[in-house]
């Protein structure tokens, strides 16, 4: 009888050991990591400082406030003064356009670039766990930081892009770099991801992105947004109704 019991809590000390060291969830790593970028939080606000370079010549800077809540966001120009009051809004899977001076919201792709190499999917999109099936594709390390890799692959065609390779840091459960790919699986962009900022909700200080620099994978240019004066705070829902952009 004590060799059975013995056997039993052996068994069960091994099942015990295994889950502990069980694979992650893609997608909660995915969801998780989205946090730092304003996915999956109830209402938060950041301004963008984007430049681009193209070779040696170098854009005018714009500035752009954001306003997101878990599906929905607006993005809108402060400067250039030319372009001031043009928005772009996000919901769910569809995106618009209106600028001072058109008679009505303009609809557009996610995958049509908004500046230099900035499409309109990474100005508005925070939710990657929304566009996206994670699977895990190994470990990995970036600058020395052990890594999850992720395999995201766009869920619709309304996603930013077909296929992302995403590594995700192990400690801070934060995104750092990224490659974007067509469809038929060539390299378009990559992205780095810098962490300065840190957000507070439910009681817990949450990392939240400060620079994403996004570069050609054929050319030399680059695009670079900074992210500042974030703020997690509700957002009437009328700023995300088609109907107040008319």
């Amino acid at each position: 009888m004590k060799s059975i019991l013995r056997n039993l809590l052996a068994v069960l000390l091994f099942s015990v050991s295994l889950s502990a060291f069980a694979a992650p969830d893609a997608q909660s790593l995915l969801q998780h990591a989205d946090r730092a970028r304003g996915g999956g939080l109830p209402g938060i606000v950041w301004e963008i400082r984007l430049v681009s370079r193209d070779g040696a010549k170098v854009s005018d800077e714009q500035r752009l406030e954001v306003r997101a809540v878990d599906d929905a966001s607006v993005a809108e120009t402060l400067e250039p003064v030319r372009f001031k009051g043009s928005k772009l809004l996000q919901v769910g899977r569809n995106m618009w356009l209106t600028r001072p001076g058109l008679s009505k919201p303009i609809p557009i792709s996610p995958r049509k670039r908004m500046s230099g190499q900035a499409s309109n999917g990474d100005i508005a999109a925070t939710n990657y766990a929304g566009d996206y099936e994670a699977q895990l594709a190994g470990e990995e390390t970036v600058d020395g930081e052990a890594c999850h890799v992720l395999e995201l692959t766009a869920k619709h065609k309304r996603a930013t892009y077909d296929r992302v390779r995403y590594w995700v840091s192990a400690r801070r459960e934060v995104g750092v770099k990224a490659e974007f790919y067509s469809l038929s699986g060539k390299l378009l962009k990559t992205a780095r991801f810098d962490y300065g900022n840190t957000i507070e909700y439910e009681g817990k200080r949450i990392p939240f992105v400060s620079r994403m620099t996004i570069r050609d994978a054929l050319i030399d240019a680059e695009t670079t947004m900074d992210f500042g004066t974030v703020k997690v705070r509700k957002i009437p829902a009328a700023e995300f109704d088609l109907g107040q952009m008319q």
